[in-house]
């Protein structure tokens, strides 16, 4: 009976002993620096241990995982600028593959402006033409309100009118002109980025 009992005794201290060896590898133990430059081996890390970075080991004290250091702010900045530098990499490269799509040489882009320029110069041209019309009534207009004024006759309402439209139109046209005008420019500013951004495409691959 005394045998039987240490027996089971025995048995049961071995299955408790096993239940906490197993808890313990479970849990795991960790190495780090604690605030004065010490290595220290635990069951936990502490917080403030964490941002310098840890060990992982297992039940025979080796290294399963290192977690790295916590970035610090510079290092932060680094990447950000890093990430920065290569989005806009990314963007150049999408911009390069859409311009070489439109335009397989500086000549062609080139031309395109050229072609570009003189059709809104046509256009300008146009509403000069139109101008000079417009204007060919206005004076006609004016000079019979002045015959009517120099007779002692009131100049009747529809003629001031029309002479108001007439100039209201000639006005317009001309703000029409400027801004065209300001449109041409603006094309031909971005058709000479384009064109410079070519020559450098263009030559680089010939020295490739």
């Amino acid at each position: 009976m005394a045998k039987h009992l240490t027996a089971s005794l025995l048995m049961f201290s071995l299955i408790g002993t096993s239940a906490i060896s197993a808890t313990s590898v479970h849990a795991g133990m960790y190495r780090y620096t604690d605030e004065n430059g010490q290595v220290v081996i635990g069951s936990s890390v502490p917080q403030e241990a964490t941002q310098r970075g840890y060990d992982i080991l297992n039940n025979n004290g080796r290294v399963v995982t290192i977690i790295a250091p916590a970035p610090t702010e510079q290092e932060l900045a680094e990447r950000s600028a890093e990430q920065q530098r290569q989005d806009a990499l990314d963007v150049q490269r999408e911009q390069d593959r859409k311009l070489l799509k439109r335009f397989s040489h500086p000549d062609q882009a080139r031309s395109a402006m050229n072609r570009k320029v003189r059709e809104l110069e046509g256009l300008i041209r146009l509403k000069k033409g139109n101008i000079t019309v417009i204007s060919g009534q206005l004076n006609a207009e004016q000079s019979r309100a002045a015959d009517l004024e120099r007779s002692g006759r009131q100049i009747p309402e529809a003629t001031l009118e029309k002479m108001r439209r007439l100039e209201t139109q000639i006005l317009d046209i001309e703000q029409e002109i400027k801004t065209q005008t300001q449109h041409i420019q603006t094309q031909q500013d971005i058709y000479e980025i384009d064109i410079r951004r070519l020559q450098q495409l263009t030559d680089k691959k010939k020295e490739d």
